[in-house]
């Protein structure tokens, strides 16, 4: 046998090798090997006997733990096989905490500590009650858009919606039993949750033509439950451009990335998002791909981005969060997000599946825009029209007036568009030479074809 997450080989005993029956206890469990070296060749162990007696008992009083203690012969040589057991709650050693993985061992410390002591308990960051809040502190705007919401999607009943604001925080599991709101509570509905949590807003930025080439920023703050539909109205208004192109005399608008599967993958963040780091999940827009980066974590068998597109049981990073938003119809359960991920990325011209990069350091999204956006961004294509942006553009808005009336005046469109004759005229001289339009007949009889 080789060396891996459960077997270990040492030639001797030291004492030092107690915090790898710790790291044991903490992971999956193990056995430990004395007297074999680093190939799995028996080298045999001095004492081996009295050294097997007094195993347990040391064992034990390090750690409290019981042991598994066995003298083995292999080829008339000794050696000792020490088998340890998971164990349902934390293990320490010396007051520290070791964890078994892969081959490796290590400290755990810090917020992942807090995370480990909290997981022993069955307890989630997120159901953490803060006692200093109260149903009256909660932002009653919130409130109410998420019973708006749970009501439109058949989520809550009218009986449902129709209590107070207590008996719905205890109804979604938001108060503990010594009736104090837990963090989830907070963050989904608190007026301002980075008083109590730094990092719980969404950043959005737009880059030029490199990483660092920053030009313009938002912020999205305040409850969870209100962050998510304001960051997409940001998004797909200020930050993407939508290139325009026509079906028949039907204006359609192409953006890089279809809006739906963006806001899953949005929801997503705020679900798995690891708030005890403090960090703001951040939105990176360019023209032609997008990055979601959260400081979050998912289940170890969901690592890659097959893993996460193929069935999986929903295992999220915050559950209270997670049932707030389910309950509120934001989200499905069973991990169906990634679903409509895909089937909203068909829809809109088989845009390229997202892709996920998922590390210690948190989770990337990368989003890649589709051929058909691509085509119009490409100012020397064939029947591509000028970049717009959605709201913009005095060109998109002569076309829109000439798909509701062909044989529309030049002074009739100056009249509607607030500008003189003369700018009609040129932007007009633009769209011909860009062959989007054309003329038919004369000024008096004639009309307009769209291209």
């Amino acid at each position: 046998m080789t060396e891996n997450q459960n077997i270990e080989y040492k030639e001797s005993w030291r004492d030092e090798y107690l915090k790898w029956l710790c790291g044991y206890a903490n992971a999956q469990g193990g056995t430990l090997f004395i007297g074999i070296d680093d190939d799995g060749n028996v080298v045999g162990v001095d004492d081996s006997k009295q050294l097997a007696e007094a195993l347990p008992n040391k064992i034990t009083n390090a750690l409290g733990i019981i042991a598994d203690v066995n003298l083995n012969t292999r080829d008339g040589k000794d050696f000792i096989t020490i088998t340890v057991e998971k164990y349902p709650s934390l293990i320490s050693y010396h007051g520290r905490y070791y964890y078994r993985s892969g081959s490796v061992l290590r400290e755990i410390a810090g917020k992942e500590l807090d995370r480990a002591l909290l997981k022993v308990q069955g307890i989630t960051w997120d159901a953490i009650p803060l006692p200093r809040i109260t149903v009256s502190d909660l932002k009653p705007e919130a409130i109410a858009l998420f019973k708006q919401k749970a009501l439109a999607r058949g989520r809550l009943t009218a009986e449902d919606a129709n209590v107070s604001d207590e008996i719905l925080m205890e109804n979604l599991h938001l108060v503990d039993d010594d009736g104090f709101l837990t963090r989830a509570a907070m963050l989904a509905f608190y007026r301002d949750p980075e008083r109590w949590v730094t990092g719980s807003y969404i950043k959005i930025g737009f880059f030029g033509t490199s990483h660092s080439d920053l030009q313009y920023q938002d912020e999205v703050h305040g409850p969870l439950i209100e962050q998510i539909d304001r960051a997409v109205d940001l998004v797909y208004t200020k930050y993407l451009k939508a290139w325009i192109t026509y079906e028949g005399i039907q204006r359609v608008e192409v953006f890089m990335f279809p809006r739906e599967a963006f806001r899953e993958i949005l929801l997503n963040a705020v679900v798995h998002k690891d708030y005890a780091a403090c960090n703001s999940i951040q939105i990176s827009v360019y023209d032609d791909e997008m990055y979601i980066w959260n400081d979050g974590r998912m289940p170890e068998n969901l690592r890659t981005t097959e893993s996460l597109f193929a069935k999986h049981s929903s295992k999220p990073f915050n559950p209270k969060i997670a049932h707030v938003f389910f309950v509120s119809g934001m989200i499905e359960a069973w991990g169906r997000g990634f679903d409509k991920i895909r089937s909203a990325c068909d829809a809109l011209y088989h845009t390229p599946m997202p892709e996920y990069d998922i590390g210690a350091g948190g989770i990337m999204v990368h989003c890649r825009t589709n051929d058909k956006y691509l085509e119009l961004m490409n100012p020397n294509g064939h029947g591509v029209q000028k970049n717009v942006q959605k709201e913009d553009g005095l060109e998109t808005r002569i076309i829109e007036l000439i798909s509701a009336q062909r044989d529309i005046s030049l002074s009739k469109m100056a009249d509607q568009l607030g500008v003189s004759s003369k700018t009609v005229q040129r932007s007009i001289d633009k769209l011909k030479q860009n062959g989007r339009i054309s003329r038919q007949g004369g000024k008096r009889f004639g009309y307009w074809e769209l291209h």
